[in-house]
């Protein structure tokens, strides 16, 4: 079992009905989703709590930790997701929970708890985010950057490396996350689209650990417990398939692939 966190202290957030500002071009940052009013308070960044346009923060936090999950488990689709939580802290126009958790269960007997706490960051392991590794031989705790520490099932621990105390080798495609990589990562995308070359995460891979959050998103949206297609992560319910599985595009922007 892996589990993932994030925490933080986002205060209520209340939007207005107003004018464009002058500075924006609302039809461009609207992009391909159904045009609606502006209203003051959704940019730059409360926009997250609004399901036309928004995914929560279970897509704008918890993808980055469950990717590291998944990629550490070694697993793919799911066969079942559920998901609690709701907007516990406030009483605002937030639609997306404040205070969630995401159970996926995957066919070789491990599974991925994501918990998010948007209103109290009272931290897991002394860190905002991170995820920790429940195995049958031990433990591995990744309380976030680069940092982490094994542990024997007995609790002893065995291993630990913090921040900056490895070297970090730039041609591993499975080296450590974190922020310090990131520079890594972006050269490492343009030298994909300059030479022809293959991404560390090509999108199918991106793809499997973004769906599993949103897969948790709808199982909450709904109030049921999905269950899913090991091979490819479709949810087995047509009903809730169709209705979930795409959104509506303005016309014009449809997206062509």
């Amino acid at each position: 079992m892996a589990k993932a966190w994030y925490t933080n202290n986002r205060k209520a957030s209340t939007f207005k009905d107003a004018p464009v500002p002058e500075w924006l071009d609302w039809e461009l940052w609207q992009g391909p989703a159904p045009r609606r009013p502006y209203k003051e308070g959704y940019v730059h960044y409360n926009w997250h709590w609004v399901w036309h346009w928004g995914t929560g923060e279970a897509l704008n936090n918890g993808t980055h930790e469950v990717d590291v999950a998944r990629w550490g488990l070694g697993v793919e689709f799911p066969v079942k997701v559920a998901s609690i939580g709701g907007r516990y802290a406030f009483d605002d126009h937030w639609e997306t929970p404040d205070t969630q958790t995401i159970s996926l269960e995957f066919p070789e007997k491990k599974m991925i708890l994501w918990e998010s706490r948007s209103c109290n960051d009272y931290r897991v392991e002394g860190a905002d985010r991170g995820v920790i590794f429940y195995g049958t031989n031990g433990t591995i705790v990744n309380p976030g950057g680069n940092s982490y520490t094994v542990y024997d099932y007995s609790r002893k621990k065995i291993k630990e490396n913090k921040d900056g105390t490895d070297v970090t080798d730039t041609t591993n495609p499975v080296s450590g996350s974190g922020e310090r990589l990131d520079q890594m990562h972006v050269a490492n995308f343009l030298d994909s689209i300059r030479e022809g070359k293959k991404p560390t995460c090509e999108s199918e891979t991106g793809h499997r650990s973004t769906l599993l959050v949103q897969l948790g998103n709808i199982a909450w949206r709904t109030g049921q417990t999905l269950n899913t297609d090991p091979k490819n992560g479709h949810i087995l319910d047509k009903k809730i398939m169709q209705q979930y599985w795409s959104r509506k595009y303005e016309k014009g922007w449809e997206p062509k692939v």
